[in-house]
Order: C-alpha cells, then sequence, then structure tokens
C-alpha cells in the first residue's frame, strides 16, 4: 500500500510540473483579473484599458479620469502576441463600449528583434478581433512611448507608430492617441525626469503628460454602444 501511494504522488508530482512547463505566459495574470471579475462590481460597458506595464503600473488610473467607468487590465511584459492570445478573456467578455490599446513596445524589444512591419500586423490581427466581436466599440491606440533604457529601438519605434496610425486613419471609429513628442523635450531628447529608476516606466508626471492627451479621447460616461 505504500509503496501505491508513493507511486500515485510521484505521478501528481510529474503532472504538476508538466502543467508548470505548458502553462501559457501570463496565465497566472488572466486567472488574478477572473477573481477580481467575481470579487468586485466591473463597470458595465466599461473603457477597457489593455496592454503592457505602463498600463499595469497606472494603478491610479481612475483617479486621473474621475467618472469615467475605466477598466483596467493591463498586464506586465505582454507583447501584442499574448494580448492577442487573452483576447477571448479579458477583452470581449466586458462588452467595452472602448478599447484602449498600449502595446507593442516589448514586441520591438524582444530578443528576435521583429520589426515595425510586423508590430503592425499583430496590431491589425488585435484590431479585426476587436472590431469583428464587438462592432459598435471603439478602439483607440496609444502610441509606442520614448523609453531611454531603448534608445537603440526608436527608429523602430518611431516606424511602428508610424505604421499604425495609418492603418488606423483607414479605419471607423478609432483613433491613433499620439503621446510620443509631448514626452521629448524642446531639443526633441527623451526626458529622463519622467521615467523611474529602470528609465522605462514612467513617474506621476510622465502619466500626467498621458492624461492631458489621452481624455479628449475617452467615451463619455453616458454613451453606451
Amino acid at each position: 500500500m505504500k509503496k501505491i501511494i508513493v507511486f500515485v504522488f510521484l505521478i501528481l508530482i510529474c503532472q504538476g510540473i508538466l502543467h508548470a512547463q505548458t502553462e501559457p505566459a501570463f496565465w497566472k495574470d488572466i486567472v488574478a483579473f477572473k477573481k477580481k471579475d467575481t470579487a468586485q462590481s466591473i463597470p458595465s460597458h466599461p473603457i477597457l484599458f489593455i496592454g503592457s506595464s505602463s498600463f499595469t503600473k497606472w494603478v491610479d488610473v481612475n483617479t486621473y479620469f474621475p467618472g469615467y467607468p475605466i477598466l483596467n487590465r493591463g498586464f506586465g511584459g505582454s507583447t501584442l502576441v499574448d494580448v492577442i492570445r487573452y483576447a477571448y478573456d479579458i477583452i470581449l467578455p466586458y462588452k467595452p463600449r472602448q478599447v484602449v490599446i498600449y502595446c507593442g513596445e516589448n514586441d520591438l524589444a524582444t530578443p528576435d528583434s521583429i520589426q515595425a512591419s510586423e508590430v503592425l500586423r499583430r496590431v491589425k490581427t488585435l484590431f479585426w478581433i476587436i472590431r469583428t466581436n464587438l462592432p459598435d466599440a471603439t478602439i483607440d491606440y496609444v502610441s509606442i512611448k520614448p523609453s531611454p533604457v531603448r534608445a537603440g529601438i526608436q527608429g523602430k519605434v518611431r516606424e511602428a507608430n508610424k505604421e499604425i496610425k495609418a492603418f488606423l486613419h483607414s479605419q471607423k471609429n478609432t483613433a491613433f492617441i499620439d503621446i510620443y513628442d509631448a514626452m521629448l523635450d524642446t531639443k526633441g531628447q527623451m526626458r529622463e525626469q519622467l521615467y523611474l529608476g529602470d528609465r522605462l516606466h514612467m513617474k506621476p508626471e510622465g502619466y500626467a503628460i498621458w492624461k492631458k492627451i489621452m481624455q479628449p479621447y475617452l467615451e463619455l460616461p453616458g454613451k453606451i454602444n
């Protein structure tokens, strides 16, 4: 009997290891969101913020936009591929009136060094998933920001922003929210004082710039698509 118990225990351990090895990236973040959804009231037809850590770390975003039904579902470190993977988990179920995306910076900074054209392709994929399933939702994309620690990829960042902007301008009920130049100084240089010590994530001063530029694009609370 002891041998059988030990054998079963070893099988369970192996299954746990296998599960950990095959678990998709960021799945724990998605599970955490689902738990939040059952523990707190979710706004009806929210303005959904989705994307990577620049949204994840904007933990007090609702204080920047009082009265707006914002639901933040950014998860740090994510690429557009990750957001696409979980679109049916953390975008579509909320039936948002508006989806605001900040993602693509991590894509360009990955070791395999993809180009702007691939980021555009990924943006289009995400866009059409949302548009097909939520035809009345407004879809906005916040431009990839200038991050001092990633100075070496700014050529690709600018090109990606340019291509994404052109695509979105060809679509209805969408907008490209350009925050890039506003985060530069008068000489066109990145402003180190806007960033934390990692030179990637922003201080409140950076988010204040985003608020000023983004607010005119946000849907008024009374509008329901």
